[in-house]
């Protein structure tokens, strides 16, 4: 599984038009991630552009229009599920803890066509 791109926000609303920007091109809304720990932030994020959160009882990437509901941990291991190594997790999820709130994109052939 290759790393999933990754952007980090503090806008709303540069995530909400980069979401909209990857649709163009072709990437699925069921590639696209948003997450954060602000829960109802990330829903209202997500909602509006219709992309994706992750649930903390997805085992894998199939339950794509629930809420991820709650802490680090839970954070983290999704974001190994995901392809990212234990350290890169924890990063981002110690940005998160900042109010940042991040874009995973998991079709790494389509996004390389993105800037």
């Amino acid at each position: 599984m290759s790393r999933p791109l990754v952007r980090e926000y503090q806008n709303d609303e540069k995530l909400k038009t980069d979401i909209e920007e990857l649709s163009n091109i072709g990437v699925s809304k069921d590639d696209i991630y948003v997450l954060s720990h602000d829960d109802d932030r990330t829903e209202r994020v997500a909602n509006g552009v219709n992309a994706n959160t992750i649930d903390r009882k997805e085992m894998g990437l199939t339950s794509l229009k629930n809420v991820f509901r709650r802490k680090g941990d839970e954070l983290r291991t999704k974001m190994k599920e995901i392809g990212f190594s234990k350290e890169e997790a924890e990063r981002y999820e110690s940005e998160m803890d900042k109010g940042k709130i991040f874009m995973f994109v998991t079709d790494t052939d389509k996004v390389a066509q993105w800037k």
